[in-house]
């Protein structure tokens, strides 16, 4: 750890949140947001809706214009608000939520697309929370009217209600240009209906603009399952606002809860590819018959997709739980996606548009649910140049949205960040390595590899502090390559963010899990049943003994981690018999798991969760036969994980990448070039 002294000063300056991407949200914006108040049978108690204009200076303010809000049993009217936000050079951030005006200060975080479109979520407040904004107009497209919307377009909508009558919708919309829908057929699930199918069909349906937004108008139909739906809500009207690009739509009724979200079809064969910004409503009614409830959540956060596999990572509230935390998982989907779209185990339907930048999601029943994630903006800079979405977890490579915590394992990614290759050939790390320094909150971070375009270092324990009230803690990182100063990057700072180490070094496939001897657990060589094996991760937080990061860690004591730290196989909770630093190692923590007796035999999802933050996307082979004492074969890498809705609902409690130093074989591997 570092003095006293050297803590307070550096924390004396603590960093305030990048806002070099305020000029990202500029101008006149239609939004739509919902607020659902659960309680602990998944029941919506109270909701509100807020939609209408908001104008962002582009300099961190923001003022509302024709704006009205709506709440469950006290009816609406006008909303006057203002507000601040701030947002980074990647388009990540935060602002005031117009319903702060109501007398409660709420804050809402979120993400800026590449096509301008703000998604958002309050995780943080104690409700279930959705915002969606996007600029009324642009140069290029101007403003939306009758005859620039037409083509096809795959809806998904979200109607909150009681844990049986909640419901959610698919529909497809065909506009024709000239203000016709003609017949609209909708298709959804009830919470208390199980995987059983509802329809509705709306016939003269019609469409009109104003001032870039839409009304579309549904005429009553004689099985009106969803629109008006059981709650007695009338859902004839319902406003649509549409991107400038006419790639995403999204919108709800005036007189309702309900959001929906839409992706225009057609064209090029869609590719998913790359960094996505994403934000979504779950709400998982599987276990209403059997035990009275159902669970919602929202969130927001990022993926990055490639070669058929996704790593995820999502802010969640659960209102039915009434917690917070952040969640990493792998997931997968086929390369070749046709018709525009496909389905996630049965569970989730993807339809992708515009060419794969924006993908929407429709829960099947009894997971319920709407997702929308819009591809994120391509970043580059001059010089020494961090980039702001380029901080993952070198074991877990999560994406940036998962923010840090004290002694993480972080690589940091970037251009002209270090003349040359250099990789530390001792410990403890040097804080500085190739003439290169990386600065956390002011403090020198131990410095494992240095290359130009990718530096790995160990997050200080004495960055950390404690926030005020409200609000989280924000770590800056700054890199100086021979004393040129880099921009500055800002991150969330968690008491926890788990990462399991990986047989491919890349977040994918078998974990870095070893048995008792040494040798390491694979398909050759599965854990059995009843065994404790060691997980090797980056991520667990601050440790008792504290240990100085970047120097070898003790065997005598062993540094155990503050924080109460759990785990999982395939969703079956595990003894963790020990979980702090891997003795001799340096900034790499040791979790002992003994496999539950219960689990299949096979492929295993293990996961690692402390109090804010769980990891659900490594491998581990299991079996029945006793450990063998065979030669450890090559390190090879396996399958993905192929998850279900439970286990991305998971809680608290229940190129070539760049390892650290070690982890199964004890040896530095080196650096490698992206």
């Amino acid at each position: 750890m570092i003095g006293a002294a050297t803590a307070m000063s550096a924390l004396a300056n603590l960093p305030s949140w990048d806002t070099t991407g305020n000029g990202l949200l500029n101008g006149t914006y239609y939004f739509r947001e919902v607020v659902y108040i659960t309680d602990g049978s998944g029941d919506t108690t109270e909701a509100v809706s807020a939609y209408g204009n908001i104008i962002f200076s582009g300099s961190g303010t923001y003022t509302l214009s024709g704006a009205n809000a709506l709440e469950s049993g006290e009816g609406g009217g006008p909303l006057s608000a203002s507000g601040t936000y701030s947002f980074g050079a990647n388009g990540y951030g935060f602002f005031t939520d117009p319903l702060s005006s109501t007398g409660s200060t709420f804050t809402d975080y979120g993400l800026v697309s590449s096509n301008g479109t703000l998604i958002a979520s309050a995780t943080e407040v104690g409700y279930n929370w959705l915002f969606i904004a996007v600029p009324v107009s642009n140069s290029s497209g101007g403003e939306a009217n009758n005859s620039a919307f037409q083509g096809n377009y795959q809806m998904a909508a979200y109607l909150p209600g009681s844990s049986s009558t909640a419901a959610d919708v698919s529909f497809q919309l065909n506009p024709d240009g000239n203000g016709n829908l003609g017949t609209v057929s909708m298709s959804g699930y009830f919470a208390g209906g199980g995987s059983s199918v509802y329809t509705q069909t709306s016939n003269g349906a019609k469409y009109s603009f104003s001032n870039g937004a839409a009304v579309i108008t549904l005429p009553s139909s004689s099985n009106a399952n969803f629109y008006p739906n059981p709650q007695g809500v009338s859902y004839d009207q319902v406003y649509l606002y549409i991107s400038p690009d006419r790639s995403f739509v999204f919108g709800g009724s005036p007189n309702g809860f309900d959001m929906f979200v839409g992706v225009k079809t057609g064209g090029a064969t869609p590719n998913l590819s790359g960094l996505y910004y994403a934000a979504g409503l779950y709400e998982d009614a599987s276990q209403l018959t059997a035990s009275g409830y159902s669970d919602i959540q929202t969130y927001y956060g990022s993926f990055s997709a490639g070669s058929g596999n996704i790593l995820e990572h999502q802010r969640v509230y659960d209102g039915t739980g009434g917690y917070v935390y952040g969640s990493t998982f792998a997931d997968s989907y086929p390369t070749a996606i046709s018709g525009g779209g496909y389905t996630d185990n049965g569970q989730t339907q993807y339809t992708l548009g515009n060419g794969g930048a924006v993908r929407i999601g429709f829960g099947v029943g009894p997971y319920l649910g709407l997702e929308v994630a819009l591809q994120a903006p391509t970043l580059s800079g001059s010089g020494v140049y961090l980039n702001p979405q380029g901080v993952v977890n070198a074991a877990s490579f999560s994406p940036f949205t998962s923010g840090v915590s004290p002694g993480e394992f972080i690589v940091l990614y970037g251009s002209g960040l270090a003349s040359g290759t250099t990789v530390a050939t001792s410990l403890p790390f040097p804080t500085t390595l190739g003439n290169v320094q990386v600065k956390i909150n002011g403090i020198n971070a131990p410095i494992y590899y240095v290359t130009p375009t990718q530096i790995a270092v160990i997050v200080p324990y004495g960055a950390a502090y404690t926030p005020a009230s409200g609000s989280l803690a924000i770590a800056g990182i700054q890199v100086v390559n021979n004393g040129s100063v880099s921009n500055t990057t800002t991150q969330f700072i968690n008491l926890t963010t788990p990462g399991v180490f990986t047989l491919t070094a890349n977040g994918l496939g078998y974990g870095a899990i070893e048995h008792a001897n040494g040798q390491v657990v694979n398909p050759s060589n599965p854990a059995a049943l009843g065994e404790t094996v060691a997980v090797y991760l980056s991520g667990l937080g601050a440790t008792l003994p504290a240990v100085t990061e970047g120097t070898q860690s003790p065997s005598s004591p062993l540094a155990n981690t503050i924080q109460t730290i759990y785990a999982t196989v395939s969703g079956t909770t595990a003894t963790v018999a020990y979980a702090g630093l891997a003795p001799y190692l340096a900034g790499v923590y040791q979790v002992n798991v003994t496999i539950p007796t219960t689990v299949s035999t096979g492929d295993n999802v293990i996961e690692i969760g402390g109090p804010d933050s769980d990891n659900y996307q490594a491998l581990i082979s299991v079996g029945t036969a006793a450990v063998t004492s065979a030669a450890r074969p090559p390190d090879t890498a396996g399958p993905q994980p192929q998850l279900t809705r439970q286990h991305r609902l998971a809680k608290p409690g229940s190129g070539a990448r760049v390892r650290p130093c070690f982890v199964i074989d004890r040896k530095c591997s080196g650096a490698a070039s992206l």
